[in-house]
């Protein structure tokens, strides 16, 4: 998949736990483990904001494009 999911790193950073980041962003712990893990299929950015908000970031920070293409 060429859209990589960076939302371990940021929490790691912050220091912030799955659990923390749920109850301050307001998602459930399993939409939240969908998105950490790289498995959604979709991100709203309502739902990007907030979680930019929360950790004090970037969508950059969260997101990374890779081109396996060479």
């Amino acid at each position: 998949m060429p859209i990589i999911v960076n939302l371990d790193v940021m929490m790691a950073k912050r220091k912030m736990s799955l659990n923390e980041l749920s109850e301050k962003v307001g998602l459930t712990l399993s939409n939240l483990s969908i998105l950490k893990t790289g498995k959604a299929k979709a991100i709203r950015f309502s739902t990007l904001e907030a979680i930019c908000e929360v950790l004090n970031c970037q969508p950059g920070d969260i997101l990374e494009y890779e081109n396996n293409k060479q």
